[in-house]
């Protein structure tokens, strides 16, 4: 599970569109919902775009299920929808809040969605539960 910029932030920054629950939190809860469902499970999260890139490029070469919060750069980086273009096993995209429904314009649009065989939004905390479904092949949102 790969997070983007802000997200170790969980549980303080905007709280009412995020949730409460903080990123150590997040992490540990999926690492047992991985468990439960047969699946070893890292949790990562960083504010570094290139960062990310190479974590993405480390699980194409290694056929890695991705379950990836891009946060911000979901909207804009290139370099993230290029990362995710060569990985060969499933991705899934996951948003704490519906990016969709939220006001800013700039966040209606994904460069992760175009690779990845869910999408997961709008459904808090749970969303992560979900995506781990879907790669345990159980069923989706």
């Amino acid at each position: 599970m790969l997070n983007g910029p802000n997200l170790g932030r969980l549980g303080r920054r905007q709280p009412e569109i995020y949730g409460t629950t903080t990123h150590v939190e997040l992490a540990q809860l999926c690492v047992a919902w991985g468990a439960e469902r047969g699946l070893e499970v890292e949790v990562r999260q960083t504010n570094h775009e290139g960062v990310l890139v190479d974590w993405l490029n480390t699980a194409a070469d290694d056929a890695t299920p991705v379950v990836l919060n891009a946060a911000a750069w979901t909207h804009y980086s290139y370099a993230v929808f290029d990362a995710c273009a060569q990985l060969v096993a499933p991705l899934v995209e996951v948003h704490l809040s519906d990016p969709r429904a939220r006001p800013e314009e700039f966040r209606h649009h994904s460069v992760v969605t175009p690779h990845a065989v869910e999408v997961i939004a709008g459904h808090g905390v749970e969303g992560y539960r979900m995506a781990l479904d879907v790669l345990a092949g159980g069923v989706g949102p």
